[in-house]
C-alpha cells in the first residue's frame, strides 16, 4: 500500500532513498542528519561539499556514499602540485599509431571524491567548474560530455590550517550543499575505536543502481511545491540581498538549488509535497557558503557568522500558514 501523500510519486523512489540513508548510517553512527542532507544533495543533481576539521569523517561518508550506489567511483587526492590535466586528462601522442590519443582524468567517473580540494591550487580548482555546471569539459577545443549521474564530493579543512587555497566564490557556488560533520557522539566514539584496522566500508554493499538513481532523481522533479512555499523559499533568498548584515547574498543558481534541495529532502522524508520545515533545514546548508558577511574576511569565524546571519533571517521571514 502506498504511503500516504505519494499518490503521484512512485512509493519505490522513496523507499529507494530511505534504503541508502539507512545503508550509509551503517557506517556513519550517530550522524544521520548529516547523511540525509548528503543524500538530498545527490538526489537533487548537485553537488556536495564537506568542511570540517581533520579525522572526524569527511572522506569515510564520501566513501559509504559511493558504495551504497551501483556507479563508478574515482578518488583524487588534491595537492599543491597537482595540475588541471591531472583532473581532466589530456591528448598524448601516440608514437605507433603517429597520432594524439585522448586520455581521460579521474574527472571522467560518476562519482568523484576530491578529497582536500583547498589544498589545491585555484587553477586546479577552476577546472572543475564547467563539469559541475555543465556535465561535460573541454579539451583542446573538443567537448567531451560526461556519464549521467555526475556526482562530486569534496571534502575540506577549515581555512586556517597551513597549506590551503580558499576556494573562489564560483566554485562555491557550484556545490549544491555545504556540510560540517563535527565528532561523533562519545558512544559511537568508543565504537569506532573497537574496530581498530577494519575498514567498515569495505564491507557496504550498493542498495541502488545507477538507473534507479536516475529514477529517484526524476522523482524529485514530481515533489509538489505549493506558491505559498515557493513565495516563502523566495522571500529567504530575497531577504540574503536586502539585509545590511550581508554585503552579497545568494545568486540565483543558489535559489534554483535550494528549491530542487527541498523537492528533494521532502522525497527522502517520505513526502510527496515540501513543508516549510523542509526550506528551514536547507536554508543553511544550501545558503550560507553562498553568502559574504559584511565586513568579513575568509575564515571559520566569518563562516560561522553567515550561519547565524541565516538563522536570523529565517526568525524574520513570514513563515505561510
Amino acid at each position: 500500500m502506498a504511503q500516504p501523500g505519494l499518490a503521484h510519486i512512485s512509493e519505490n523512489a522513496t523507499q529507494l532513498s530511505q534504503r541508502l540513508v539507512q545503508n550509509i548510517a551503517l557506517v556513519v553512527r550517530g550522524k544521520e542528519e548529516v547523511i540525509k542532507l548528503a543524500v538530498v544533495s545527490l538526489l537533487a543533481r548537485g553537488h556536495l561539499l564537506l568542511e570540517d576539521v581533520p579525522g572526524v569523517g569527511k572522506t569515510t561518508l564520501a566513501r559509504a556514499l559511493a558504495a551504497s550506489v551501483s556507479v563508478s567511483f574515482r578518488r583524487l587526492q588534491c595537492t599543491s602540485d597537482l595540475m588541471p590535466t591531472d583532473v581532466l586528462g589530456g591528448n598524448v601522442f601516440n608514437q605507433s599509431k603517429s597520432t594524439f590519443e585522448f586520455r581521460p582524468g579521474p574527472i571522467f567517473t560518476q562519482v568523484l571524491l576530491a578529497d582536500e580540494i583547498n589544498r589545491t591550487t585555484p587553477k586546479t580548482q577552476s577546472a572543475l567548474l564547467e563539469a559541475m555546471d555543465e556535465r561535460q569539459v573541454s579539451i583542446d577545443g573538443e567537448t567531451h560530455v560526461l556519464d549521467e549521474p555526475f556526482f562530486v564530493v569534496a571534502t575540506q579543512n577549515p581555512h586556517e590550517f597551513y597549506g590551503t587555497y580558499p576556494l573562489p566564490d564560483s566554485q562555491l557556488d557550484r556545490f549544491l550543499v555545504r556540510l560540517g560533520i563535527g565528532y561523533p557522539p562519545p558512544s559511537v566514539e568508543r565504537e569506532i575505536l573497537t574496530r581498530r584496522a577494519v575498514d567498515p566500508v569495505k564491507q557496504l554493499e550498493p542498495v541502488m543502481t545507477a538507473a534507479e538513481l536516475r529514477h529517484v532523481q526524476q522523482a524529485v522533479d514530481s515533489v509538489r511545491v505549493d506558491d505559498s512555499i515557493l513565495d516563502y523559499l523566495h522571500r529567504i533568498i530575497i531577504a540574503t540581498r536586502t539585509t545590511p548584515l550581508l554585503a552579497v547574498g545568494a545568486s540565483t543558481r543558489g535559489a534554483l538549488g535550494f528549491e530542487r534541495a527541498a523537492r528533494a529532502r521532502a522525497l527522502v522524508e517520505g513526502r510527496s509535497y515540501v513543508l516549510p520545515d523542509d526550506v528551514k533545514a536547507l536554508a543553511n546548508p544550501v545558503l550560507a557558503h553562498r553568502v559574504k558577511v559584511s565586513g568579513g574576511v575568509a575564515g571559520t569565524a566569518v563562516r560561522d557568522d553567515a550561519q547565524r546571519v541565516i538563522r536570523e533571517l529565517l526568525t524574520v521571514v513570514a513563515v505561510p500558514l
